[in-house]
């Protein structure tokens, strides 16, 4: 394998169409971009090479986000500004560039320090917002929220750090959601909406950042 040298760290946001691309072909764009740009990737050995990318975590499809994050290793030193507006030209419209950054490469694998992930709910129901609550304020005083992903069962309620209502647009409401994000005990937005009797209606999911755990 190629010598290490250098963890470029991309954070960017992802809107419009391209949000019902999947995960596997959102970094295929990542991957097509930056050897459009002639990015010094670190690649794998055998027979089919890979570039060294990875992200902190999958975007489900049709979700936004605010802050996503993905490291790319590379073998030489690059100008951040050139990579920056190289990329920018190269990416298609709804995926953009926040902030390029040099991160060390001892640092552990961003998916490994996930902890919890922020996410912002618009939707669309003719609800008061009171009556909402009062089923929220119900949920979060309840022990355990047994539930089955993929025929397996699963508690709901300690993957659930922090749920609050607000007023939406006209008529809709907005939930703000602190999830758990860690390997093996993931909260999914919709299983809350789910929960609360709210996923049958219109509705956008919106990530705004990945909560890591701090580095000793």
């Amino acid at each position: 394998m190629s010598n290490i040298r250098k963890r470029l760290r991309i954070t960017y946001s992802v809107d419009g169409p391209i949000r019902h691309v999947s995960h596997l072909e959102r970094m295929r764009i990542w991957e097509r971009a930056s050897r459009r740009i002639s990015l010094p990737m670190t690649y794998s050995e055998g027979f089919h090479p890979r570039p060294r990318m990875q992200a902190a975590a999958a975007l489900p499809v049709g979700f936004s986000s605010q802050s996503e994050l993905l490291d790319i290793w590379l073998d030489s030193s690059v100008d951040l500004r050139t990579v920056r507006d190289d990329l920018t030209r190269t990416l298609p419209e709804g995926i953009s560039i926040i902030k390029l950054e040099m991160a060390d490469t001892a640092e552990p694998a961003l998916s490994s320090r996930s902890q919890a992930a922020e996410y912002v709910a618009e939707v669309e129901t003719s609800e008061p917002l009171a009556a909402i609550q009062s089923r929220i304020d119900g949920l979060l005083a309840s022990e355990s929220l047994p539930r089955q992903r993929r025929k397996r069962s699963y508690d709901l309620r300690p993957l659930i750090h922090r749920l609050e209502a607000k007023d939406g647009p006209e008529g809709s409401i907005s939930l703000e959601m602190v999830l758990s994000a860690r390997e093996g005990a993931t909260g999914r937005p919709e299983e809350v909406l789910d929960q609360l009797g709210l996923a049958d209606g219109f509705y956008t999911v919106r990530r705004e950042r990945i909560v890591f755990r701090a580095m000793a």
